[in-house]
């Protein structure tokens, strides 16, 4: 339940639970400043517990749980609000995340988010954007252990972004999981690199761009080796790449390549790593990468602090509420029905729950502003519709675990309830969903609507739906839609819904 509000100023944290290495970061932005407080990093190679059915082995869940345990001692006394921790490619891939969120947020005393690829990508601009602002059209790229984003943008502005599946430990286990470095491993390794990245050649080719920086742990790792070498200025180039390739094939394993600036916990994916690498310069025509001074995880801590500062300002906004004003466009939504049907359910959600956390609520009129995005599939079941279009569009503010919430909700706003069962067990989702169910009904005939004609109040986990005698006599379709509602819930026994006039 929400308390009192959050100032935005107060110190923040980002947690990237990355496939290679987990990062927590804290810190304050402040009259367009950002100031780091603390920051820790492990690494768990988490994307190396991915087995052969793409589950992930109970040695990696350890690791990462532990990290998480050691994680959540420096985050004691911090508010839920001030704190977001999002997972990347190696959750998305995981037929067993679910399992394992289950285990970790416990364990971190906080959320967890599966964020889509497109989703890392914008927020690695983000982050880039903000620490290192330019109106120079730029092309950054961020070589994770498991993926590799790429994104345009100019200022603060991502014009467009992209994630592929390919990253310095999966690449590295595959061409050289026995330590081995052979001319033919790297001949290897760059085509695949090369094949999973074709697709963007087009689309990120110079003429896009005028400056490239490269993000996060194998840019950085790089960087650090060149430098320390006497090499380059921590500048990336071809020749500077071709260079520490062959240190590395001189040195023939990974055991034995000494070089100064060369982290331990980078040794094993540096042969990946540099396969990537080297293919982005050949292929996209990338003469200098500077390291970026921005990543993921301060692009979290940025959209965080703007997220707060939308819920101290009337009428405030985020992101996200832009995102589906765009997806109300696209499906070519019924607004003003979607605002009668927000208004409605706004007005029965608060009268149940007035200290319900406002993310809950925001989620709420997420859903009402949706609700109908399936009818450009179809009228017959559009609330299906609608719940995948919400599951698998590009929704960008969004997580991957928000989008699969709304996609319940919009698959709970009617028919029968046996289909969100398990949703239902969740309390905060089942006040939602009724409040959803109730609105949609009372705007069934698509006209203006009194939101205050209905009040809902909740005891314990019974909803009393209250209204007068004459709005009764006045209104009997709706009422005998309500009565029918009622025996729905009855049915599915988790909120009792009695209507009293």
């Amino acid at each position: 339940m929400a308390t009192t509000r959050l100032n935005p100023a107060a110190p923040l944290a980002a947690i990237d639970m990355g496939s290679n290495s987990f990062r927590l970061e804290v810190a304050q932005v402040q009259h367009g400043r950002y100031r780091r407080l603390a920051y820790l990093k492990e690494t768990v190679r988490l994307g190396a517990g991915l087995d052969a059915n793409g589950m992930l082995t109970e040695q990696a869940q350890q690791r990462g749980l532990d990290c998480l345990a050691r994680f959540s001692q420096r985050l004691a006394g911090f508010d839920t609000r001030q704190v977001r921790a999002v997972a990347t490619q190696t959750l998305r891939e995981a037929k067993n995340r679910n399992a394992f969120l289950e285990r970790a947020q416990p364990v971190l005393g906080h959320p967890i988010e599966v964020i889509t690829g497109r989703e890392e990508a914008r927020l690695i601009f983000a982050g880039v954007a903000f620490l290192q602002p330019s109106n120079t059209p730029r092309m950054v790229v961020d070589i994770g252990g498991r993926s590799t984003e790429m994104i345009l943008g100019r200022a603060r502005t991502p014009h467009r972004a992209e994630s592929f599946q390919v990253g310095s430990v999966s690449l590295s286990l595959r061409w050289f999981g026995d330590g081995r470095f052979t001319p033919q491993a790297f001949r290897d390794a760059q085509v695949a690199a090369g094949a999973e990245l074709e697709e963007a050649l087009a689309p990120f080719a110079p003429a896009h761009w005028k400056e490239s920086l490269g993000s996060s742990g194998t840019v950085g790792a790089v960087s650090d080796i060149l430098l320390a070498s006497g090499v380059t200025d921590g500048r990336i180039t071809p020749e500077a790449l071709r260079w520490l390739i062959e240190q590395c094939l001189a040195a023939g394993h990974i055991d034995r390549v000494q070089l100064p600036g060369l982290r331990d916990d980078r040794r094993a994916v540096i042969g990946g790593g540099l396969s990537i690498l080297y293919t982005l310069a050949t292929h996209f025509g990338i003469q200098s990468l500077q390291p970026a001074k921005g990543a993921l995880r301060q692009g979290v801590i940025v959209e965080l602090h703007e997220r707060l500062q939308a819920l101290g300002q009337p009428g405030g906004r985020d992101l996200r509420d832009a995102t589906v004003a765009t997806l109300q466009r696209r499906f070519d939504v019924d607004r003003a029905q979607a605002a009668r049907v927000a208004a409605v359910a706004e007005t029965l959600y608060r009268g149940a729950l007035p200290d319900a956390a406002p993310e809950r609520l925001h989620e709420l009129q997420w859903a009402c502003a949706l609700h109908e995005i399936g009818l450009m599939v179809s009228h017959h079941d559009h609330h299906r519709h609608s719940a995948y279009l919400m599951g698998h569009a590009d929704a960008a503010g969004f997580s991957q675990s928000q989008q699969r919430r709304l996609a319940e909700l919009l698959l709970a706003q009617r028919g029968g309830l046996r289909k969100v069962e398990e949703s239902l067990a969740d309390e905060d989702f089942a006040w939602q969903a009724l409040a959803l169910r109730l609105a949609v009904i009372k705007c069934h005939a698509r006209g203006e609507v009194d939101a205050n004609s209905l009040a809902l109040a909740a005891r314990g986990m019974q909803a009393r739906l209250l209204f007068d005698s004459d709005w009764a006599a006045s209104h009997p379709r709706t009422l005998h839609l309500l009565r029918e509602e009622a025996q729905a819930w009855q049915r599915q026994g988790t909120l009792g819904l009695v209507l009293a006039s």
